[in-house]
């Protein structure tokens, strides 16, 4: 696997190196040793796994108060979704800006994303699957989340929206007086 630093300081994009023959191709996607050696975390206690049926659909963003913030690391397995990730850490140099890219079955980058970021993502395709891994429990009680198309922070969708649950249509604005994470 390959580690890349994302401009956002903690973030990661991982690209396995698949092993392919005439049969296909085998990659590893975790490898605790690997992680461990880049300094990132290692011991996932939850894994989701979440199927959207149309293009366009947004599901986001999202994030866990501390003391229960989450490390994410995020894939795409069928389709493909533009993942979006803003850092909400306020003592971040990085502090309220986004950064999105294409995650798909076909190029198989993943995001590693930690505490301390809002997350979430738009189908790009339809039946778009996205499997999940964290560090932490959901608590439902402590989740929190921010608009996806709130002007402070101007994420662009790369297609129109097309659909998002009622929850996430009603995440706050962020006000002058966002006290980040």
């Amino acid at each position: 696997m390959m580690f890349e630093q994302l401009p956002l300081p903690g973030a990661f994009k991982i690209v396995p190196q698949p092993f392919a023959d005439n049969r296909g191709w085998f990659s590893r996607y975790f490898c605790s040793r690997e992680f461990a050696a880049a300094g990132l975390e290692t011991a996932w206690v939850q894994c989701n796994h979440s199927l959207t049926w149309l293009q366009g659909s947004i599901r986001g963003m999202h994030y866990q108060h501390s003391p229960f913030g989450e490390t994410k690391m995020v894939r795409c397995t069928t389709g493909s979704i533009f993942d979006v990730i803003v850092d909400i850490r306020k003592q971040s140099e990085t502090f309220m800006q986004w950064y999105g890219a294409e995650l798909s079955a076909s190029n198989k980058v993943m995001f590693y994303i930690p505490p301390g970021f809002a997350h979430g993502f738009q189908t790009l395709t339809p039946e778009a699957e996205v499997q999940y891994h964290m560090t932490a429990f959901y608590t439902p009680e402590i989740e929190a989340g921010i608009m996806y198309n709130d002007p402070a922070i101007n994420i662009q969708w790369p297609v129109p929206v097309t659909e998002i649950s009622e929850r996430d249509k009603n995440h706050p604005l962020i006000q002058s007086g966002f006290k980040g994470y």
